[in-house]
């Protein structure tokens, strides 16, 4: 990327969309998977590759539906093309940035023409939420790039004296991948962005125009064929896909990772110096950016579960207020080089420091496994060992299932035993309980155990030592006819 007040003269006007995608991969491919969410989504799109079977994603064997399936399919074409590389993970993230970027490019090209979209797209790019999140394998940024092209398509469908129903149906159309990507919130979000609006101008014709047949149809016509396949394949799905992981989960409080309500008020500057150090100057323009933001913050603020990324789809109007607030001010040059080397510098931190992934235990049982051998683990969940490892089929998962039943709560035993119910076969097969597993030490072959130290079972046999987990061989008893 290049400062944002260099001479463009010599490219082509469109070149900062171009370099956009290279500015985030150039450190996408290096860093160890994040765990548990990028091993776990990254092992998803792994395993319906393996399975053949693009339509139902799954997890260790298992149905799984706590997510919508666009990413899986965008990581799937590029794990056929880039083989099950970090980097191939990482680009439905990555296309999600590029959309948002995409969607700043025609907002701030209507309004400050092409210079002033150039300059707003580079403050998008260095902003450390936009980078992290561009290259952060899980499903935020791909629904806040869709959901920011659904606003600023909607914006020029809908704009005054000039509707287009082009623009409606890609507003649409860009709601209905936003739902493939993470569900309703796709919808919900642009609808409380724009709805609320055109209320507040009385624009009651463009509210009318914004409900036209044309644009609904397309919008069903990609948004409900995979809703539709599953409900038939699995008659539960709409209830715990609609009910359980949509209604349920923004309303009760017994999901994880409960935050206080003035979280997002910490993450948003956090994230984005230090560029937001004008944030206060710009939060002084009252309008439509500044609406969208608020609707983001309030929306997600109210349920007590709140995660960082959840925040991601209010960057692209808050790199709009930034690139006002900064313009033509002393030290701009500055600040945009202080947070592009902050992008770049925190990735080789993270790589140094940060918590490794299980790529070493991976390589060390893709050696040793044999025809008929068994692969169990225990303690956690090593959502990304299928793919670490290469595995033909998912590990078995040692735990006392029965007893966990009556738990509920929300954790990755919970997501297990929920995809357990729409394949009970497949759950007998992959959660085993002790006495299982006492059943099946006397069966041919080895069963290999991957497990922290902690975990082991007492006369597990370590053959391997990695960084976060021990692979160990599990003897064969004597009592074994």
């Amino acid at each position: 990327m290049h400062s944002p007040t260099e001479p463009t003269r010599r490219w082509p006007h469109w070149w900062p969309l171009a370099a956009l995608p290279l500015w985030l991969i150039a450190l996408a491919a290096w860093r160890q998977l994040a765990l548990p969410d990028e091993g776990r989504y990254g092992g998803v799109a792994y395993e319906m590759l393996q399975n053949g079977d693009a339509l139902t994603p799954t997890l260790f064997g298992m149905p799984y539906f706590h997510k919508p399936p666009l990413m899986y399919w965008i990581d799937m074409a590029a794990l056929q093309l880039l083989g099950p590389t970090k980097l191939a993970l990482r680009i439905a993230p990555l296309l999600g940035a590029w959309i948002m970027g995409l969607a700043l490019w025609i907002e701030a090209g209507t309004r400050y023409g092409r210079d002033g979209a150039r300059q707003a797209l580079a403050v998008l790019a260095v902003l450390p939420l936009f980078y992290f999140g561009g290259q952060y394998a899980n499903h935020d940024m791909l629904v806040a790039g869709w959901i920011s092209m659904a606003v600023v398509a909607a914006r020029r469908a809908l704009a005054p004296g000039r509707r287009s129903l082009a623009w409606l149906c890609a507003a649409w159309a860009a709601m209905a991948l936003a739902l493939l990507s993470k569900g309703l919130i796709g919808v919900v979000l642009p609808g409380l962005i724009v709805l609320p609006w055109l209320l507040w101008e009385r624009r009651w014709a463009d509210l009318r125009f914004a409900l036209h047949p044309l644009a609904l149809a397309v919008f069903a016509a990609i948004a409900l064929p995979w809703m539709l396949a599953m409900q038939q394949r699995y008659p539960g799905f709409f209830d715990y896909f609609i009910v359980e992981q949509h209604f349920q989960r923004y309303t009760q409080p017994r999901f994880n990772n409960p935050q206080p309500w003035w979280f997002y008020l910490a993450v948003l500057p956090l994230g984005t110096l230090p560029l937001c150090l004008r944030l206060p100057g710009a939060l002084r323009r009252v309008g439509f950016d500044l609406w969208w933001i608020v609707v983001i913050l309030a929306f997600f603020s109210m349920p007590r579960s709140k995660l960082v990324g959840y925040v991601l789809p209010t960057l692209m109007p808050l790199a709009l207020m930034l690139f006002e607030a900064w313009r033509g001010r002393r030290g701009a040059r500055a600040a945009w080089w202080a947070s592009a080397l902050l992008c770049l510098f925190t990735v080789p931190a993270v790589m140094l420091w940060g918590r490794p992934d299980h790529g070493d235990v991976g390589v060390a049982l893709r050696e040793r496994l044999a025809p008929g051998d068994r692969v169990l683990q225990t303690g956690a969940s090593f959502f990304d060992l299928r793919l670490q490892a290469r595995l033909t089929e998912p590990p078995a998962v040692l735990d006392d299932w029965d007893a966990l039943r009556s738990q509920g709560g929300d954790s990755w035993r919970q997501e297990l035993l929920d995809a357990s119910r729409f394949d009970p076969a497949a759950g007998e097969r992959v959660l085993w309980t002790p006495a299982r597993l006492a059943r099946e030490r006397c069966a041919p072959g080895s069963i290999w155990l991957v497990a922290e130290p902690s975990n082991a079972l007492p006369d597990a046999r370590p053959v391997f030592e990695g960084r976060l987990a021990t692979l160990y061989e599990l003897p064969r008893p004597a009592g074994c006819s």
